[in-house]
């Protein structure tokens, strides 16, 4: 039975020397908790209600998991007993409602509920993340503060150690926090936490998926999927393609991939699209780009501005090689997904 609370997760993180925190791992979020446990958590642990993070030291953990065992909550209550004698920071974050997120263990938590696929890009509130996100460099010994970095790297040379600082960024890479079911990633670093990737999804070596954004189902990612950017089933993002995040130059408008479309090598998208679209190869179309229709016969019928055909199906852009003007005709046939490259088995 569901209650109204909209997600739990238990977590181990990192602080910096300072005490604030890092980052928050979340092994297996409880997406939309029953009222019984949230009940048993007010008993046992003192939970007034609201969203809120809830640092755990030995007895509140222990607290933590007779709630669980309450309530049969048994993959919640393993969790609960590995962590017993963690020498690393506890939280425990409840959120009620799904409200701008007001810590870092909360912005953690709806990050990791996008990668392990429990609510979809633009299905969560993000607002003010980023404030909450601090710069870390992350390392081969996990995340460390920019400020403790210094002697962290001291200190590791001295043991004959090499603290490998292999990027400083406010997201970490998706991989080391949950690793969805039926997925290719060919390089895991340019796969952000926070991104969604949907079951029979290949990431080639050069693709890249920033936080909120992904695809919904089986697709070839050899491109940039940016902030924001949702590609439908079946679609193929071609080697060195950019889509435009809702970050970039000011745009805001969401920009999609719909089903069975292709975005050719090198080429850019900066409208949403229908499905069965393709963009050719080195082709760049905006919303302010002036496109020539043309009829089946391939004769001009007017000239729009490309943010006219946003949404619209079955379409093949195109640069004409002699004039070299944008044209748009209609696709007659979607692109099919070589299914033996998808083969996740």
């Amino acid at each position: 039975m569901s209650g109204n609370h909209f997600c739990l997760g238990l977590g181990v993180g990192t602080k910096s020397s300072s005490g604030d925190w890092l980052e928050v791992f979340y092994a297996k979020p409880l997406f939309e908790p029953c009222n019984t446990l949230i009940g048993a958590l007010k008993t046992n642990l003192g939970y007034e209600g609201g969203n809120c993070a809830i640092e755990l030291d030995s007895t509140a953990l222990q607290q933590v998991a007779t709630a669980f065992t309450q309530v049969n909550a048994t993959e919640q209550l393993k969790i609960a007993e590995t962590l017993k004698g963690s020498q690393q920071p506890l939280v425990l974050c409840i959120l009620q409602d799904d409200d701008q997120p007001a810590s870092t263990p909360e912005v953690y938590l709806k990050l990791q509920m996008l990668s392990q696929r429990m609510v979809k890009p633009h299905g969560i509130n993000l607002t003010g993340m980023f404030g909450l996100l601090p710069n870390v460099a992350w390392t081969n010994q996990g995340a460390v503060a920019l400020e403790d970095l210094p002697q962290r790297q001291l200190e590791a040379r001295a043991r004959g150690e090499l603290l490998d600082v292999q990027s400083v960024d406010k997201f970490p890479k998706m991989t080391n926090y949950t690793v969805p079911a039926g997925i290719r990633i060919g390089d895991a670093s340019r796969v952000r936490l926070g991104a969604y990737l949907g079951e029979g999804t290949t990431i080639m070596h050069e693709g890249f998926v920033n936080f909120n954004a992904g695809t919904l189902g089986t697709s070839m990612v050899e491109g940039r999927i940016s902030a924001g950017v949702v590609v439908g089933e079946g679609s193929d993002l071609g080697g060195g393609c950019s889509t435009m995040g809702t970050l970039s130059g000011g745009n805001n408008v969401v920009i999609n991939v719909g089903e069975g479309c292709l975005i050719g090598a090198n080429a850019g998208l900066g409208i949403p699209l229908g499905d069965r679209c393709t963009i050719e190869a080195g082709l760049y179309v905006t919303g302010g780009s002036k496109v020539v229709v043309l009829d089946d016969q391939g004769n001009e019928v007017e000239v729009v501005k490309a943010g006219e055909l946003a949404g619209k199906t079955d379409l093949l852009f195109r640069r004409n090689s002699q004039n070299g003007r944008i044209e748009v005709k209609t696709n007659k046939s979607a692109i099919e997904l070589n299914a033996e490259l998808h083969a996740h088995n």
